[in-house]
């Protein structure tokens, strides 16, 4: 169940552009992405502006099929950006994705990768996608990353549920091997509020990857601030660094990060 409204999704999309742009204003386009191999930041930019206009697309049209996304998957003619052209780009992106959404509304029924998805499919993905690679270009800059508690426990939320879809076994069959007795894993925000509930369980034990919020003894556990946990499940930081500490089944742990994945 989504944490945050459908209007909020639509905000989130140009505020997190915004913060995204003031973090590369002053930036080299040219500065390598670790985060995202081959990138520089010009192609970082390029692919998430092009993902908003693609969407925008589908949901100004109300389209019912898949519309091609090359545009924003080959970055090969995008290896020195004009930041100054590309700053105004990507801030008309997404005020045009955020007005298309929020003029067709959450019910308008339009193509999603997902059964049902429409137009809330979109909002939110599109807000989590922005800001996953805003810490992509906060961390290429060498800045430190922050994102709000409730923004940040919903991207979560949203990883989970996209990961646990029965269909990724069909785009990632080698997800069944994650499988198993005994496969359990516990991420805890340590610095959330109690009433947030800044806890999962990611539990392997049957049939599908399931998972639920919720403070469990489980085969490994990763402690550490909700920002640090969210890097880390995306694969933005290493589960060794900033202040994660890994508790148990440090093997588990590894395999699960190799393997999940919605994309």
């Amino acid at each position: 169940m989504s944490g945050l409204d459908y209007q909020r999704y639509c905000d989130e999309i140009v505020a997190q552009t915004d913060l995204l742009r003031t973090t590369t204003a002053k930036a080299d386009m040219t500065t390598p992405v670790p985060s995202c191999p081959g990138w520089n930041l010009g192609q970082l930019l390029r692919h998430l502006g092009g993902c908003h206009r693609w969407v925008e697309r589908i949901v100004r049209t109300r389209s019912a099929e898949f519309l091609p996304d090359d545009d924003f998957r080959d970055l090969t003619q995008y290896t020195d950006e004009d930041a100054a052209v590309l700053d105004g780009w990507l801030a008309e992106g997404a005020a045009l994705l955020a007005d298309a959404l929020r003029a067709a509304g959450p019910r308008a029924q339009v193509w999603s990768p997902v059964p049902g998805g429409g137009t809330p499919f979109f909002a939110r993905r599109m807000a989590h996608e922005t800001v996953v690679h805003r810490a992509d270009a906060t961390l290429a800059v060498g800045n430190s990353f922050e994102v709000r508690e409730q923004v940040a426990l919903d991207c979560l939320d949203e990883w989970m549920e996209l990961g646990s879809l029965p269909q990724m076994f069909e785009f990632h069959p080698e997800q069944r091997e994650l499988l198993g007795p005994g496969r359990t894993l516990h991420l805890h925000a340590t610095d959330t509020a109690p009433e947030a509930r800044g806890e999962w369980v990611v539990d392997l034990t049957g049939d599908a990857i399931t998972w639920r919020r919720a403070h469990e003894k489980c085969a490994v556990a990763v402690r550490g601030p909700l920002t640090d946990l969210l890097l880390v499940v995306y694969k933005r930081q290493s589960p060794r660094a900033g202040s994660v500490e890994v508790i148990g089944d440090t093997e588990l742990l590894d395999f699960w990060l190799e393997r999940v994945s919605f994309a």
